[in-house]
C-alpha cells in the first residue's frame, strides 16, 4: 500500500470510507425491499446461510480467498480501499439491519410501497457509492479487484477496454451461485448485473478528467 498524506489523499480516503459504509446501509436496505441485493451480496448470504455463519464474518473470509488470488496476480489494485470494503461493507450491512429492525422496529414483512421506498434509494445509492470506492484510487476489494484483473488481461492482448463486459459476466455468475445457494436474489440483482459495469466505468472517467485538471493546473 502506497501512503501519501496529501489533502487530495485524504480527501479521497474518506470519500471511499463514506461509499462502503453507504454499501453496507444500501445492502440492508435491499434484504428489506426482499427483491434482491447485488450480486456478490446475493451469493454471500444465501452461502452464509448456508453455512450458519453471519453475513459480515462470511463476507470477509470470501473476500480474504479472493484477495489471495489479487496479491498473486495484481497487487496494485491492494489499497486501503481493499481493507475498507472488506471489513466495512458486512459489518455495517449487519449493523443496519439491527438498527432497521430493532431501532426502528422495521417488520420483516413490508407493504409494496415500503418495499420500494427501500429499493429505489438502495439501488441508486448503492451503485453510485460502488462506482465512487471503486475509482477512489485507493484500491478495491478482491470481489471488484478481480473484474479489474480479468479486463486489463484481455485490454493488454487486445487493446480494447472491456470492463463493461466483463463486470456483466462476472456479475451474472456470482448471481447464478446465489440464486443456486437461496440467497437474496431478485429483480435489483439483475439491474445491478446491468448497471455496474457501465456505471463504475463512466464515474472512473469522471475522475480521470479531474485528475487530469488538477494535473494541468499544478504543472
Amino acid at each position: 500500500m502506497n501512503f501519501k498524506f496529501t489533502k487530495e489523499w485524504t480527501k479521497s480516503f474518506f470519500m471511499m470510507i463514506i461509499a462502503v459504509i453507504l454499501m453496507g446501509m444500501c445492502v440492508a436496505m435491499l434484504v428489506l425491499s426482499d427483491m434482491g441485493t447485488d450480486p456478490y451480496s446475493a451469493m454471500n448470504y444465501g452461502i452464509s446461510a448456508r453455512l450458519g455463519m453471519t453475513f459480515g464474518n462470511y463476507q470477509l473470509i470470501s473476500n480474504l480467498v479472493l484477495l489471495v488470488l489479487v496479491v498473486i496476480f495484481e497487487r496494485k489494485l491492494i489499497g486501503t480501499g481493499t481493507l475498507g470494503n472488506m471489513i466495512l461493507v458486512g459489518y455495517s450491512a449487519d449493523f443496519f439491519s439491527w438498527v432497521f429492525k430493532d431501532i426502528f422496529h422495521v417488520p420483516s414483512h413490508l407493504s409494496l410501497g415500503m418495499r420500494v421506498g427501500f429499493l429505489i434509494p438502495g439501488l441508486i445509492i448503492f451503485v453510485v457509492a460502488a462506482a465512487v470506492y471503486m475509482q477512489s484510487g485507493h484500491g478495491t476489494a478482491p470481489y471488484d479487484a478481480v473484474s479489474f484483473l480479468i479486463s486489463d488481461k484481455i485490454e493488454k492482448y487486445t487493446g480494447k477496454n472491456t470492463f463493461r463486459v466483463v463486470r456483466i459476466i462476472y456479475d451474472l455468475v456470482a448471481t447464478c451461485i446465489g440464486f443456486a445457494a437461496g440467497g437474496e436474489v431478485g429483480i435489483m440483482t439483475v439491474c445491478m448485473v446491468i448497471m455496474m459495469g457501465p456505471t463504475v466505468d463512466y464515474v472512473g472517467k469522471i475522475f480521470d478528467r479531474k485528475k487530469n485538471k488538477v494535473e494541468n493546473a499544478n504543472g
